[in-house]
Protein backbone atom coordinates (compact mmCIF):
# COMPACT_ATOMS: atom_id res chain seq x y z
CA UNK A 1 0.00 0.00 0.00
CA UNK A 2 1.49 3.93 -1.14
CA UNK A 3 1.24 6.04 2.19
CA UNK A 4 2.74 8.68 0.18
CA UNK A 5 0.96 12.03 0.42
CA UNK A 6 -1.55 12.26 -2.34
CA UNK A 7 -0.93 16.16 -2.91
CA UNK A 8 2.88 17.79 -2.32
CA UNK A 9 3.67 18.51 0.80
CA UNK A 10 3.50 22.09 1.97
CA UNK A 11 5.90 22.44 4.63
CA UNK A 12 9.34 20.29 4.86
CA UNK A 13 12.35 19.88 6.53
CA UNK A 14 15.40 19.32 4.58
CA UNK A 15 18.22 17.70 6.22
CA UNK A 16 21.59 17.58 4.67
CA UNK A 17 25.04 16.05 5.51
CA UNK A 18 28.23 17.81 5.28
CA UNK A 19 29.90 15.25 3.65
CA UNK A 20 26.82 16.71 0.35
CA UNK A 21 29.13 20.02 0.20
CA UNK A 22 32.02 18.45 -0.16
CA UNK A 23 31.93 16.22 -3.65
CA UNK A 24 34.39 13.92 -4.62
CA UNK A 25 37.22 15.54 -2.11
CA UNK A 26 35.34 14.46 0.94
CA UNK A 27 35.99 17.28 2.89
CA UNK A 28 35.41 21.78 2.68
CA UNK A 29 32.98 22.60 0.52
CA UNK A 30 32.77 21.89 -3.10
CA UNK A 31 30.95 25.50 -4.71
CA UNK A 32 29.50 23.92 -7.88
CA UNK A 33 27.66 21.65 -5.40
CA UNK A 34 26.54 24.12 -3.29
CA UNK A 35 25.18 25.95 -6.47
CA UNK A 36 23.23 23.04 -7.38
CA UNK A 37 21.85 22.88 -3.99
CA UNK A 38 20.80 26.10 -3.98
CA UNK A 39 19.08 25.98 -7.28
CA UNK A 40 17.36 22.89 -6.57
CA UNK A 41 16.13 23.72 -3.10
CA UNK A 42 15.11 27.32 -5.36
CA UNK A 43 12.73 25.00 -7.66
CA UNK A 44 11.24 24.22 -4.62
CA UNK A 45 10.52 27.47 -3.10
CA UNK A 46 9.04 29.25 -6.25
CA UNK A 47 6.24 26.51 -6.11
CA UNK A 48 5.49 27.88 -2.51
CA UNK A 49 6.68 25.01 -0.68
CA UNK A 50 7.93 26.74 3.02
CA UNK A 51 11.12 24.92 3.76
CA UNK A 52 13.37 24.39 6.74
CA UNK A 53 16.87 22.83 5.79
CA UNK A 54 19.37 21.02 9.02
CA UNK A 55 22.97 20.88 7.96
CA UNK A 56 25.67 18.28 9.14
CA UNK A 57 29.34 19.61 9.71
CA UNK A 58 31.25 16.35 8.61
CA UNK A 59 32.77 17.61 5.68
CA UNK A 60 34.70 20.01 8.51
CA UNK A 61 34.55 18.37 11.62
CA UNK A 62 32.97 15.38 13.26
CA UNK A 63 32.40 15.21 16.55
CA UNK A 64 32.43 11.61 17.26
CA UNK A 65 35.79 11.53 15.06
CA UNK A 66 37.03 13.64 17.35
CA UNK A 67 36.28 12.09 20.68
CA UNK A 68 37.55 8.86 19.50
CA UNK A 69 41.28 10.39 18.64
CA UNK A 70 41.33 11.65 22.34
CA UNK A 71 39.27 14.79 22.70
CA UNK A 72 36.60 15.16 25.07
CA UNK A 73 33.01 14.74 23.41
CA UNK A 74 31.62 17.26 24.49
CA UNK A 75 34.20 19.72 23.60
CA UNK A 76 34.50 17.61 19.94
CA UNK A 77 31.03 17.73 19.10
CA UNK A 78 30.90 21.87 19.84
CA UNK A 79 33.65 22.36 17.43
CA UNK A 80 31.39 20.17 15.00
CA UNK A 81 28.44 22.40 15.91
CA UNK A 82 30.35 25.77 15.19
CA UNK A 83 31.07 23.80 11.72
CA UNK A 84 27.61 23.14 10.76
CA UNK A 85 27.69 27.26 10.85
CA UNK A 86 30.48 27.73 8.30
CA UNK A 87 27.93 25.46 6.15
CA UNK A 88 24.73 26.97 7.03
CA UNK A 89 26.26 30.36 5.58
CA UNK A 90 27.93 28.97 2.58
CA UNK A 91 24.16 27.68 1.74
CA UNK A 92 23.16 30.87 2.91
CA UNK A 93 25.01 32.87 0.54
CA UNK A 94 24.82 30.34 -2.92
CA UNK A 95 21.03 30.68 -2.27
CA UNK A 96 21.18 34.59 -1.73
CA UNK A 97 22.77 34.29 -5.19
CA UNK A 98 20.31 32.92 -6.79
CA UNK A 99 17.50 35.07 -5.31
CA UNK A 100 16.35 32.84 -2.21
CA UNK A 101 15.69 34.91 0.97
CA UNK A 102 17.15 33.12 3.68
CA UNK A 103 17.48 33.39 7.45
CA UNK A 104 20.58 31.37 9.42
CA UNK A 105 19.13 30.11 13.05
CA UNK A 106 22.03 29.02 15.53
CA UNK A 107 21.24 27.08 18.53
CA UNK A 108 24.33 28.69 19.90
CA UNK A 109 24.37 32.59 19.75
CA UNK A 110 26.50 34.09 17.54
CA UNK A 111 24.39 37.51 16.76
CA UNK A 112 27.08 38.95 14.19
CA UNK A 113 26.73 35.78 12.00
CA UNK A 114 23.07 34.55 12.95
CA UNK A 115 19.76 34.78 14.76
CA UNK A 116 19.61 33.14 18.00
CA UNK A 117 17.18 29.83 17.50
CA UNK A 118 13.51 31.21 18.15
CA UNK A 119 10.95 28.73 16.98
CA UNK A 120 8.01 31.17 16.31
CA UNK A 121 10.03 33.53 14.85
CA UNK A 122 11.09 30.47 12.49
CA UNK A 123 7.70 29.87 11.84
CA UNK A 124 7.26 33.56 10.86
CA UNK A 125 10.26 33.62 8.39
CA UNK A 126 8.76 30.48 6.72
CA UNK A 127 5.13 32.23 6.16
CA UNK A 128 7.34 34.78 4.77
CA UNK A 129 8.38 32.63 2.29
CA UNK A 130 11.67 32.84 3.26
CA UNK A 131 14.46 29.43 3.93
CA UNK A 132 15.27 29.00 7.18
CA UNK A 133 18.54 27.28 7.55
CA UNK A 134 19.28 25.81 11.31
CA UNK A 135 22.69 25.49 12.30
CA UNK A 136 24.82 25.11 15.54
CA UNK A 137 23.15 21.55 16.49
CA UNK A 138 20.59 21.44 19.09
CA UNK A 139 23.19 23.30 20.61
CA UNK A 140 23.87 20.31 22.82
CA UNK A 141 26.79 18.04 23.03
CA UNK A 142 25.52 13.98 22.67
CA UNK A 143 23.12 14.98 20.37
CA UNK A 144 23.60 14.92 16.41
CA UNK A 145 21.64 16.86 13.60
CA UNK A 146 20.11 14.13 12.16
CA UNK A 147 17.85 14.37 15.66
CA UNK A 148 18.25 18.23 15.15
CA UNK A 149 16.33 17.84 12.10
CA UNK A 150 13.29 15.68 13.56
CA UNK A 151 13.35 17.83 16.34
CA UNK A 152 13.29 21.37 14.34
CA UNK A 153 11.00 18.86 12.21
CA UNK A 154 8.11 18.79 14.93
CA UNK A 155 8.94 22.22 16.08
CA UNK A 156 8.11 24.09 12.69
CA UNK A 157 5.17 22.09 12.16
CA UNK A 158 6.80 20.01 9.27
CA UNK A 159 4.78 17.20 7.12
CA UNK A 160 8.23 15.33 6.90
CA UNK A 161 11.79 14.72 7.29
CA UNK A 162 13.67 14.35 3.86
CA UNK A 163 17.08 13.20 4.06
CA UNK A 164 18.83 13.68 1.28
CA UNK A 165 21.64 11.49 0.22
CA UNK A 166 23.83 9.75 -2.44
CA UNK A 167 21.77 7.00 -2.49
CA UNK A 168 18.28 6.47 -3.69
CA UNK A 169 16.53 5.06 -0.25
CA UNK A 170 17.22 2.87 1.97
CA UNK A 171 19.08 -0.85 1.56
CA UNK A 172 19.30 -4.26 3.68
CA UNK A 173 22.76 -4.15 2.99
CA UNK A 174 25.23 -1.01 1.31
CA UNK A 175 24.57 -1.14 -2.84
CA UNK A 176 28.01 -0.44 -3.30
CA UNK A 177 29.59 -3.57 -1.89
CA UNK A 178 26.40 -5.40 -2.43
CA UNK A 179 25.04 -5.39 -5.81
CA UNK A 180 22.25 -7.60 -5.25
CA UNK A 181 20.95 -5.48 -2.28
CA UNK A 182 17.43 -4.74 -1.79
CA UNK A 183 15.50 -1.33 -1.78
CA UNK A 184 13.09 -0.56 0.89
CA UNK A 185 10.01 1.54 -0.93
CA UNK A 186 8.77 1.65 2.58
CA UNK A 187 9.85 -0.02 5.82
CA UNK A 188 8.88 0.92 9.31
CA UNK A 189 10.79 2.93 12.00
CA UNK A 190 10.53 -0.20 14.05
CA UNK A 191 11.93 -2.23 11.19
CA UNK A 192 14.80 0.22 10.84
CA UNK A 193 16.12 -0.06 14.29
CA UNK A 194 15.60 -3.48 14.68
CA UNK A 195 17.61 -3.97 11.65
CA UNK A 196 20.25 -1.26 12.49
CA UNK A 197 19.87 0.40 9.15
CA UNK A 198 22.11 3.65 8.97
CA UNK A 199 19.32 5.89 7.97
CA UNK A 200 19.23 8.13 10.90
CA UNK A 201 20.78 8.10 14.24
CA UNK A 202 18.69 5.44 16.91
CA UNK A 203 17.58 9.00 18.96
CA UNK A 204 16.48 10.87 15.53
CA UNK A 205 14.29 7.92 14.29
CA UNK A 206 12.85 7.23 17.86
CA UNK A 207 11.82 10.46 17.87
CA UNK A 208 9.86 10.29 14.46
CA UNK A 209 8.32 7.27 15.66
CA UNK A 210 7.07 8.87 18.77
CA UNK A 211 5.72 11.74 17.20
CA UNK A 212 4.23 10.34 13.61
CA UNK A 213 6.68 12.54 11.86
CA UNK A 214 7.83 10.58 8.40
CA UNK A 215 11.09 10.43 6.77
CA UNK A 216 11.38 10.10 2.76
CA UNK A 217 15.72 8.90 1.72
CA UNK A 218 16.49 9.86 -1.53
CA UNK A 219 19.26 10.98 -4.01
CA UNK A 220 19.82 14.69 -4.10
CA UNK A 221 22.08 14.57 -6.88
CA UNK A 222 19.55 12.99 -9.32
CA UNK A 223 18.30 16.61 -10.86
CA UNK A 224 15.08 16.99 -10.07
CA UNK A 225 14.52 14.79 -7.29
CA UNK A 226 13.51 17.16 -4.57
CA UNK A 227 10.87 18.67 -6.54
CA UNK A 228 10.09 14.75 -7.35
CA UNK A 229 10.15 13.99 -3.76
CA UNK A 230 7.98 16.93 -2.18
CA UNK A 231 5.23 16.52 -5.07
CA UNK A 232 4.65 12.77 -3.29
CA UNK A 233 6.39 10.75 -6.50
CA UNK A 234 7.16 7.38 -5.48
CA UNK A 235 10.95 7.96 -5.02
CA UNK A 236 13.22 6.96 -2.71
CA UNK A 237 12.54 5.35 0.65
CA UNK A 238 9.69 6.33 3.02
CA UNK A 239 10.11 5.33 7.17
CA UNK A 240 6.71 5.77 8.89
Amino acid sequence: MNHRAKKPYKRVLLKLSGEALAGEAGYGIDTDILKYIALEIKSVREKGVELGVVLGGGNIFRGIKGATSGMDRASADYMGMLATVLNCLALQDALEQVGVHTRVQSAIEMQALAEPYIRRRAVRHLEKERVVIFGAGTGNPYFTTDTTAALRAMEIGAEVVMKATKVDGIYDADPKLHPEAKRFEEIDYIEVLKRGLKVMDSTAISLCMDNGLPIIVFNLNEKGALQRVINGETIGTLVR
